[in-house]
Order: C-alpha cells, then structure tokens, then sequence
C-alpha cells in the first residue's frame, strides 16, 4: 500500500506541474465552455437545455486530451519497466495510476463545474446536478480510457488510435450522464434510473479497467 501511496503521490505531482497536462485539461474545458453559448446564439432557454449536454461533451474531450499521458511518460523514461517488473501487482499499479490521472485531471473539471454552468444559463439545481453526474462518471472515462492509452503507448503516433479505442466506450457514459442531468432539471424521468447506471458504469471500469490495461502493457512490452 505505501508502494501505491508513492505513485499516486508521484503521478499527481507530475501532472501539476507546468507541462504535466492537468492544466491543459482544465482550460479545454473552459474554452468549450465560453465558445458554446457564442455558436449557439443569445437563446437563453436553448442555451440552458443545452447546457449539460455541452459540459458533458467538454469533460469527455477534456479527459481524452490528457489519457495520453497516463503512461507515454513513464514508458519514455524507463519507469513503466520498472513498474511493471516490480513486486506490485501490476493490476494495482494500474488503478493507482488512473485514480491519480482522475484526481488531477478530472477532479478539477467537477470543481470548474458550478463556475462554468453560470455561462451556460443554469441555476443552481442544475448546476449541481451536473456535478454530481461528472463526479459519478468521469471515474468510468478515466478507467476506461486506460485501456486504449496502455494499448496505445507501445506504438508510434497512437494518439489516433487512442481516440478511435476510447470514444466508443465513451459513448454510454455520455448518454447516461446527460440523461441523468435531464432528468433532474426538467423531468419527468426519474433521476435516480440514469444516474444508477451511470454508477454501475463507473464501478465496472474500476473493475475490468485495470486488468485490461496491465494484460495490454504485458503484451506490448513483451
């Protein structure tokens, strides 16, 4: 445990750091954010039906801006080898790797959240209700994510293929998020349905995730 303490530990500091991609993250999300309601228009009510559809598509681009770097550096550096030759289990290394991706990269785009939906015309009941669909399901983007970035980081220019792997997986998590927000701000669906299963989506990827991930890392480095 102290072994994955040091990697969280180490990956967050790495990834706060100037260059470390938490940032960039962040910022593409503000920037989807303020250019949305200028492309839509001064429709103040489209603009609020719209808006969690519009937060939600952001974090989802947001978070496949920065998965590329969940292993690219360590396997430049020499490190995934020692990671992956370590007493760790691999699988474990793995899913510290990606709670430590989410706490410094998709963490803050909940936090932005309350902030952002003020450009986006909701108030404050749906404002909060978006933040709680992102933090139900930005952890099932990053655990599945991993799997396209550690199938992805053996190979040159695999930046392509890792949007090609991720997005598909991307997509129910994308549906189920928004349609849990809908349900909370207008109805008459209930809330608790989508978010259920936005849950069961997260704990999932939590699940298979990791060992899908270090069984790709163990075939590409071999």
């Amino acid at each position: 445990m102290s072994a994955l303490g040091a990697l969280i530990r180490r990956d967050i500091r790495i990834a706060l750091r100037v260059g470390g991609g938490a940032l960039i993250g962040v910022l593409f999300f503000l920037t989807v954010t303020v250019l949305m309601p200028f492309a839509v228009g001064p429709d103040l009510a489209l603009l609020s039906r719209l808006g969690p559809a519009i937060l939600w598509l952001g974090a989802l681009l947001a978070s496949l801006l920065t998965l590329d770097r969940l292993f690219t550096a360590d396997h430049e550096d020499g490190s995934l080898d020692l990671i992956v030759m370590s007493r760790t289990p691999l699988e474990l290394a793995c899913a510290a790797k990606a709670l430590a991706h989410w706490i410094a990269a998709g963490l803050p785009l909940i936090i932005a959240t309350p902030v952002l939906g003020l450009l986006l015309n909701l108030d404050g009941t749906a404002t909060l209700a978006v933040a709680a669909t992102l933090l139900a399901g930005t952890p099932a983007l990053t655990f599945t994510g991993m799997i396209g970035a550690a199938l992805a980081v053996t190979l040159h220019r695999g930046g392509l293929l890792l949007a090609v792997l991720v997005l598909p997986l991307s997509i129910p998590v994308l549906i189920f998020g928004v349609a849990a927000s809908q349900a909370a701000i207008s109805g008459p669906p209930p809330f608790g349905t989508p978010f259920s299963i936005l849950c069961a989506l997260s704990l999932a990827s939590l699940v298979i995730g990791p060992f899908a991930a270090a069984a790709s890392l163990r075939h590409g480095l071999d």
